[in-house]
């Protein structure tokens, strides 16, 4: 798999590395048969080889079914992994792109809002500006606009102030990646909305852009999401921007707190101390005592976590996740029209 490259003996470009479309699926069975023929079609015209992971996230519905005969029909460039149960999206998205073998790995919804057509373009983009991740940008969204695009907003820009990432549609699962870098990260709960900024602590931000790209309105199936998620979104941002900041050094989040706060629980203490031993007051009902104590034990227990952060970060844990993979996936082939 090599990357697209000028033959100076005859002034033509070899064909553009191997590319891994990811797509997770929940309840889609509606969806399946026109999304695949239209990621055919939009990537029959790419210059290079490419193949199709299709992770189905424990759909109830006839979503296994009816990829399982796509599949049967289609050859051994899709790629299809079943989830036993319902994990969610983000677990579904790094089942796929640890199954993609690309040089580079798309990923995108399987509800056909997103557009496959915009993926080629989107590949010759990213190579051209040189950068690690090209996101997609819905510049016309269809979505309703109060619970799904209002939301939607207000969550890009805080969360573009507070990771310093500027995109505009952070929630877009239309992007495009170097593969070598987007599984550097390890995406778990529901950090999918949050890729951009994961992907800023393992390359350089000038590395990461947004492109407008096409969204179409749900034909089949319904959303999977809702405005109750914004609750999610503003826990999981805390999350990123301690671990933006803190991952490396957990010690130096806890610390100060833990210093401060066994600093005032110690000062009331020994304050009170001096009232008992040299003004001979009672001291055993004063709201200070209890208030000092807890400070005292609160700051150390934050010190202790600090350490034990420091320790965690430097073993490595490993989440597997029970799939059952439809077909050989060391025998896989590439599609190639070259």
């Amino acid at each position: 798999m090599n990357s697209s490259t000028l033959d100076k003996e005859t002034n033509t470009v070899s064909p553009f590395p191997n590319l891994s479309l990811v797509i997770p699926l929940y309840n889609e069975g509606e969806n399946v048969e026109l999304l695949l023929e239209e990621c055919h079609q939009a990537l029959s015209s790419y210059n290079g080889a490419w193949e199709i992971v299709i992770v189905n996230d424990g759909s109830s519905d006839n979503t296994r079914l009816r990829l399982d005969q796509y599949v049967s029909r289609c050859g051994e460039h899709v790629y299809a992994i079943h989830f036993r149960r319902n994990y969610g999206q983000t677990s579904a998205m790094q089942a796929g792109i640890d199954a993609a073998r690309g040089e580079l790995i798309a990923t995108m919804d399987g509800d056909l809002q997103n557009d496959p057509a915009d993926i080629p373009r989107m590949v010759t983009e990213l190579l051209a500006r040189d950068l690690d991740l090209l996101t997609g940008w819905r510049k016309d969204r269809q979505d309703n606009a109060l619970s799904r695009k209002l939301p939607s907003k207000v969550a890009n820009k805080i969360i573009g102030i507070f990771t310093g990432v500027k995109v505009r549609d952070y929630g877009c699962s239309l992007k495009v990646y170097r593969a070598d870098v987007i599984k550097q990260i390890r995406l778990i709960g529901e950090m999918h909305r949050f890729i951009p900024a994961w992907m800023a602590c393992v390359t350089s931000r000038n590395r990461i852009d947004e492109t407008p790209v096409n969204h179409r309105p749900r034909q089949f199936g319904t959303s999977k999401y809702g405005i109750s998620r914004s609750v999610r979104v503003v826990l999981d941002l805390i999350a990123v921007i301690f671990f933006m900041r803190f991952s490396q050094r957990p010690g130096h989040f806890f610390g100060p707190l833990g210093l401060l706060l066994s600093f005032a629980g110690f000062s009331m203490l020994v304050y009170l101390l001096y009232v008992k031993i040299f003004l001979a007051e009672d001291i055993g009902a004063r709201p200070m005592l209890f208030s000092g104590i807890l400070l005292l034990v609160t700051g150390v227990q934050f010190i202790t976590t600090g350490i034990l952060a420091e320790l965690q970060t430097r073993s490595n844990a490993v989440t597997l996740i029970n799939t059952v993979p439809t077909g050989n996936g060391e025998s896989r082939s590439w599609y190639d029209h070259n």
